[in-house]
Formats: C-alpha cells, sequence, structure tokens
C-alpha cells in the first residue's frame, strides 16, 4: 500500500514538472536551418511573411502550382485565430510559419485526388486485394463475420474474397474457410454489408472473388440472391469470354464477379467410371490450381491435422467442386454474372503462364510457388500480366494471418497481391502505402515498364542492377503531437521519452536501405534535423516507410508509422501523419519532413 502512494506521488511530481516545463521545451527547440532560411527568403528578410508572400512560397518553393490566396484563407484564419491582433495584421511569424507546415489536411505528402489514367484494362492496375476477406482473426479457428469486410471496404480495398459453401441454413450458402474450425457467416449478410460499403471510399469497381464449392442449384441460388441485392450495381459481361479486361473508370460503382466458370459436364458419367471414391475422383479430375494447397507446416491435433489435410487435397477458387459430380447440369445465370475467369490449372507453371491471345483470364499461384516460378520465368509472368491477371496470396503456413512482402508480386506485374488485412505489421504498411497513391481509390496505375511489350533485351528483370535513375533526399526536421495522442507515463514513467525515427526505403532489391536519426533523449518535441539520401534504380515501386520508437533499455517502443509511394510525394516541407499499427491515423502526432528529387 505504501508503494502504490509513494508511486503516485512520484508520478504527480512528473506531471508537475512536464507542465512546468512544456513552455520552456517549445522555446528551447530552435527551427532547422532550412526552415529559417526559406521563410526569410519568402519573407524578404523580414520579421513576417504576408499572404501574398506565403502564395509565392507555395508556389515557386513547394511546387504547388494550383494553390491560390483563396485556398491560403482558411489555413490562414485558423492559425491567426490562436494569435494576437498586431500578428494577425502582419503576416505569419516563424513559429506561425512552422505551424502551418505542420497542417498535414493541407501541406500532406500525397496528393489526395485521383490523378492516373483510368481508362485502361483492368491488368494494367495494382488493385487493393484482400485475402479471406471474412475472417477476424486466425486462419483455422477464428470467426467468420461481415465486419472485416466492411473495415476492409472503408480503408478503400477493392477486391473481396469470400469462399461459397453448401448450408444448411436459410440461405442455403455459407461463408466459411472451408475443412477448419472457422465458425460461418450467412452470404447474406456478407452481400448486403458489400452494397452498402462498397463505394463509401472510393467509386472504382468492387471485385468478388468467389471460391465455390456449391452444386448447380446452389450456383443458381447465389445468382439470385446477388442480382437481387445489388440489381444495377452488379456487372454482366456482353460476352462469355473476354478478350480484353474493361477499365476501371468504366467499371465505376459496379460489383464485378470472379470466379473458375462451371464447366459442362459431358465427361461425368466418365469420370464416375474410373471409380467411386472422392478422392479418386477428385485427384484423377480436377486440375490442381496451385491455390492454398501447402500443408500447415506445424503440429496440430489428430483431428485438425485430417482437417488440414483434406483441404490440401482440394484446391482453392479456381476449383469447383461440383464440376465432376454427375447428372448435373450447368447454371447458365451463374456463369454469365462470371466477368474474370478463373484460368485453367492444368500443366506446369510455365504452360500456366501462358498468354492466350484470344481470352483474358485470371491465375492464382501461392506467395511460395511465384517466388520459384519467378526465379526461373520471371520475364513469363510480367508479360502474362500485361494482358491477363494475376493473384498472388499467403502460403499455407501462415496460420495467424501474417503478410509476405508485396514487392515479391508487384515486381513482376501481379495485380492483385491478396493480404490478410487482419495481419497487421511491416508487411501490410507497405500494402497500406501502396493504396495511399493515387488519391486512394484502391487502383494504381502499373508503371509503363511492366504493361508495354518490349523486346527480349529491353524487358523489365527486377533481379538486375539498372542505373540510378534518381536520388531521393529525405530531410527529417521534428515530431510533434505525442503529448496529445498518449498519456503521460506512456513510454517512460519518470522521464520524457526518448525518440528516434527509422527511415527505409523499400522496392526493387537494389534499392531496399535502412537508415534512422540519433536519439533525442528526454524529449517530448524531439527536433533531429538530419538528412538522407536514397538512390533509386526503380523509384516507381519504391516506398519510404517511416517509424517513430522510444528507446528503451529492453525492447523499443513503437511510437507511430506511416508508409509513403516515393512516384506520388510532394515535393518540399511536408507534414507526416502517423499511424498506429493497424494503419489509423493518429489525431496529433507527425513528423515535419522535406523531400527533394534529383533526377538523371
Amino acid at each position: 500500500m505504501v508503494k502504490k502512494k509513494e508511486m503516485k506521488k512520484e508520478i504527480y511530481k512528473y506531471k508537475v514538472l512536464n507542465f512546468l516545463t512544456r513552455k520552456f521545451e517549445l522555446k528551447k527547440q530552435e527551427p532547422s536551418l532550412d526552415i529559417k532560411e526559406a521563410f526569410h527568403m519568402f519573407a524578404k528578410g523580414g520579421e513576417y511573411m504576408s499572404n501574398d508572400q506565403l502564395l509565392g512560397f507555395m508556389l515557386e518553393h513547394q511546387g504547388d502550382k494550383n494553390c491560390t490566396l483563396m485556398d491560403l484563407e482558411v489555413v490562414l484564419l485558423q492559425i491567426a485565430g490562436n494569435s494576437n491582433t498586431t500578428s494577425r495584421e502582419q503576416g505569419l511569424s516563424l513559429m506561425e510559419f512552422i505551424n502551418f507546415l505542420l497542417l498535414d489536411d493541407f501541406n500532406g505528402p500525397l496528393k489526395t485526388e485521383v490523378h492516373h489514367d483510368m481508362s485502361a484494362p483492368l491488368s494494367h492496375y495494382f488493385m487493393y486485394t484482400g485475402h479471406n476477406s471474412y475472417l477476424t482473426g486466425n486462419q483455422l479457428t477464428s470467426d467468420c463475420s461481415d465486419k472485416p469486410i466492411i473495415e476492409a471496404l472503408q480503408q478503400g480495398v477493392r477486391v473481396i474474397e469470400l469462399d461459397l459453401w453448401p448450408s444448411s441454413n436459410e440461405d442455403g450458402i455459407k461463408v466459411v474457410h472451408g475443412r477448419t474450425l472457422t465458425t460461418p457467416v450467412l452470404l447474406t449478410k456478407c452481400l448486403e454489408s458489400i452494397k452498402k460499403y462498397a463505394f463509401v471510399k472510393s467509386d472504382f469497381p468492387v471485385i468478388l472473388t468467389l471460391e465455390d464449392h456449391l452444386t448447380s442449384k446452389l450456383q443458381a441460388k447465389f445468382t439470385e440472391k446477388a442480382t437481387q441485392i445489388f440489381g444495377d450495381m452488379l456487372y454482366y459481361p456482353k460476352t462469355d469470354y473476354l478478350t480484353e479486361f474493361p477499365s476501371p473508370e468504366s467499371l465505376k460503382n459496379l460489383v464485378v464477379i470472379s470466379t473458375k466458370p462451371p464447366k459442362e459436364y459431358a465427361h461425368s458419367n466418365s469420370v464416375m467410371d474410373k471409380g467411386s471414391n472422392n478422392n479418386h475422383m477428385q485427384n484423377e479430375s480436377e486440375p490442381s490450381s496451385g491455390e492454398e494447397e501447402e500443408l500447415w507446416n506445424v503440429e496440430l491435433p489428430d483431428s485438425m491435422a485430417q482437417l488440414t489435410t483434406e483441404e490440401n487435397n482440394v484446391s482453392d477458387e479456381d476449383t469447383n467442386i461440383c464440376d465432376f459430380k454427375p447428372n448435373q447440369q450447368n447454371a447458365p445465370e451463374y456463369k454469365h454474372l462470371i466477368a474474370i475467369h478463373g484460368g485453367k490449372s492444368k500443366g506446369s507453371v510455365k504452360d500456366r503462364l501462358k498468354a492466350d491471345s484470344e481470352v483474358v483470364k485470371r491465375l492464382s499461384l501461392s506467395e511460395k510457388k511465384l517466388k520459384s516460378a519467378s526465379e526461373s520465368h520471371g520475364k513469363d509472368i510480367i508479360r502474362f500480366t500485361q494482358k491477363n491477371i494475376l493473384r498472388v496470396y499467403p502460403k499455407g503456413e501462415r496460420i495467424k494471418s501474417t503478410n509476405f512482402r508485396p514487392h515479391l508480386g508487384w515486381m513482376y506485374g501481379a495485380q492483385m497481391v491478396a493480404f490478410n488485412m487482419q495481419g497487421h505489421g511491416k508487411s501490410l504498411w507497405l500494402m497500406q502505402g501502396m493504396f495511399r497513391a493515387n488519391g486512394g481509390c484502391g487502383y494504381v496505375k502499373k508503371p509503363e515498364f511492366l504493361t508495354r511489350k518490349n523486346s527480349h533485351e529491353d524487358e523489365f528483370d527486377p533481379r538486375r542492377t539498372l542505373p540510378v535513375k534518381q536520388i531521393l533526399r529525405v530531410n527529417v526536421y521534428l515530431g510533434v503531437g505525442w503529448r496529445s495522442d498518449f498519456g503521460a507515463t506512456h513510454f517512460d514513467l519518470f522521464s520524457p521519452p526518448d525518440f528516434y525515427t527509422k527511415v527505409c526505403l523499400v522496392g526493387v532489391p537494389t534499392d531496399c536501405v535502412k537508415k534512422r536519426t540519433r536519439v533525442i533523449k528526454d524529449n517530448w518535441l524531439p527536433v533531429w534535423d538530419e538528412e538522407f539520401e536514397f538512390p533509386l534504380t526503380v523509384p516507381e515501386l519504391a516506398l519510404l516507410r517511416i517509424e517513430v520508437k522510444d528507446k528503451d533499455k529492453g525492447k523499443d517502443d513503437f511510437a507511430g508509422q506511416t508508409c509513403l509511394p516515393v512516384s506520388e510525394l510532394r515535393l518540399g516541407f511536408r507534414s507526416v501523419a502517423l499511424h498506429d499499427r493497424k494503419g489509423k491515423k493518429f489525431k496529433s502526432v507527425k513528423l515535419l519532413m522535406r523531400f527533394q528529387l534529383e533526377i538523371f
């Protein structure tokens, strides 16, 4: 009891000391020389910067060519509201100028509007893609729900995966991770939530990738439910097979279905003649899709091991388990809903990557198979993705819903790099960073070298060391907001935090670099004022990952992160808002940084 009272006294003393020293800390921080020089240059050596001078700074220094005085008025009034009357009339002081630069809504590092050409075929875009979008947690025992689907759509995810299985419920169809202990959710609930939230974040199409384990009668029932719920939102392809995918622009506010079309059953009887054993029938007749078929490499109870073994014998999304059942007729209505066809899975990976000149398709590969294929067939993968769609999904060992590094797919033009959106961590931060590009609409135009046909010598190879195209210079000046968003004792019990910033470049292998600032001890308002250089050979695929940590004796404490696409950076001084581990933006925590680019 005595120890608790002493602890409370110490905490109280600490809070009082923090309060008394807060203003002193603010005055103590000397602004960076870069910022002071820019201020004095545009203020013509004066102590205040007028509105016209500030506009000149935005146009010339920041490169914001569309900025007007009218744009600045609301922002200036907001800053002036905390200033005295004299300073309001004179303009911005140096400290007010820094506060202006820290307004991330106005002076953020990225454009907030869609600015890529959206009229090219879907195969020319990276798409924000979810994997097993209905799962709330791990891949084996978690609940299935529409909530993760809603959250994904609110974050801008454009490709949602649903696993469809027969059910005894009123729907007749359930959404569940088959042959696991996950608890199902009603199909109707998922479809209704998709309809409600599909276009709250982006107008561009939502693609439903279906892992279909339905009979033809249930496929007809799915068709009925989908048309009933989505109505005019549902896209119907004009032909059974597309020779080129439509564009995101032409599919605005539409829901697009992607799965393997049901087969004709002319040979179903002969298949059954081979033997009545189900496993025999499956192995003889179903082509392996290569999708989620690896065994989970963990020790499991006997019952669970049996489930995973059975799952290994059934291909994922590219195989319909009803394909070889006798005496069933095709469901033409269902077939006509499918716009993006899952491709055939027969033959070697190289055979599956051969682009059909007549029709386009979607192929799915696990991260393992893509990595293996890229070592010997990298150029074949890129050629395939110029016209067709490649989906890459996490390997089966990722039971805890972790993710892989997304560049594994992006480097080879894979449009759908499917991620577990509940698997928070550095890989997901990279995914979130990529899709902050193009106004956060969920579609990012692929670089031209991944979409145009080149001669064999000029084809892109991400493993080859290329000449440096650009040098990105990054200045990390200062950070603010932790005192507002974190408790006084969150980082350290008796002293202010010791912050440092990690600045990492992630892209093709030759561009990957990790750097960090020095540690600023005992300060809620760290000023680092450090510059880093990053040579870039493929800037189009580069992401800048930024993370702030509090130095500790044991494991350093997380203090915020963000990830930014280098090709989208607004140059000049920028306010960079930080996010929590899940990718949610903090209210106040941000860094003042500067981005400069030297192009060769």
